[in-house]
């Protein structure tokens, strides 16, 4: 899910005055784009909590930050897991990260109209209805289970993501008229050579 907000203003950084290790560099995967399977077909449930998910955990925040985005589903990274990470502050805030492996819904309530994209489906939005507040039970990065509640963004960020896990598209949520809308406007570019 790319993150909406519109402001061009650069986030300034400061540097600390203490040493600190090199950081590891990080690889970013291509984002697999709509009219890729994978996007459509549910991923497998998360088995092996070992240190190859943690390196593809910090690697899915590189690859969303990379695309500006707030939420990044295994299977758009073309990985067929049940598998995501979540950050709403864009990077801002290193104690924001969340990492969802097999995560549910198990509590959802209220109603909010938000306009939603996808980094699958780059340069579309929509008006998508979300839960305004949800509860999700997923396990960590070592397969330790958790419970957590978001709202609004937050909430809206872990919905779309356990979509892709599901092998559901932000576009099945659209009225029929935007969603083909939007597909004509794909088949296009994808004739052109643009997709």
């Amino acid at each position: 899910m790319p993150d909406k907000s519109t402001s061009s203003k650069a986030t300034a950084t400061t540097a600390t005055e203490t040493p600190q290790a090199p950081a590891v560099p990080r690889k970013i995967y291509p984002i697999v784009k709509y009219g890729d399977p994978i996007l459509e077909k549910p991923g497998a449930g998360v088995t092996k909590f070992d240190s190859e998910l943690e390196e593809l955990a910090e690697d899915m925040f590189a690859s969303m930050y990379a695309a500006q985005g707030v939420g990044l589903a295994a299977p758009q990274i073309g990985k067929s897991m049940r598998f995501a990470v979540v950050d709403v502050t864009g990077g801002k805030n290193p104690e924001a990260k969340i990492i969802l492996a097999n995560p549910e819904v198990t509590h959802a309530e209220g109603e909010v109209r938000e306009e939603e994209g996808c980094l699958s489906i780059p340069g579309f939005r929509g008006y998508v209805i979300r839960p305004q507040f949800v509860t999700v039970k997923a396990q960590n990065v070592k397969g330790e289970p958790f419970e957590i509640r978001g709202e609004n963004m937050l909430a809206r960020a872990f919905c779309h993501e356990i979509d892709h896990l599901n092998g559901i598209l932000f576009l099945q949520h659209l009225g029929m008229l935007k969603r083909d809308l939007i597909k004509r406007k794909i088949k296009k570019l994808r004739k052109q050579g643009e997709w």
